[in-house]
């Protein structure tokens, strides 16, 4: 579980980034959870943007995704997730 300051130092981190998914209707699917689990291993931070076509709320993806790849939601930006996950052999971010 993330604290408040850990948040405040992932939401400076993230601001640069760009998202690297965009996610629209009907997209939770395995292939697109594997590809959302690679990158949090590969980057530990990313964002996803979602589209205003999708079919679930943005709080129901965010924590069928948390569930799915085992991340912590570090904020919902408009429409951009903010997803964490340390890299358990080799982490880049130290809170």
């Amino acid at each position: 579980m993330l604290t408040p300051k850990n948040k405040a130092l992932l939401k400076k981190l993230a601001n640069p980034l760009k998202p690297q998914l965009t996610l629209g209707k009907g997209e939770a699917d395995p292939k697109v959870m594997e590809a959302i689990d690679h990158s949090l291993t590969a980057h530990e931070l990313i964002k996803i943007r979602v589209l205003p076509n999708a079919n679930t709320t943005l709080e129901e993806l965010a924590n069928a995704i948390c569930s799915a790849t085992k991340a912590d939601l570090v904020d919902i930006i408009g429409r951009v997730l903010i997803l964490y996950r340390p890299n358990p052999k080799n982490p880049r971010i130290v809170l």
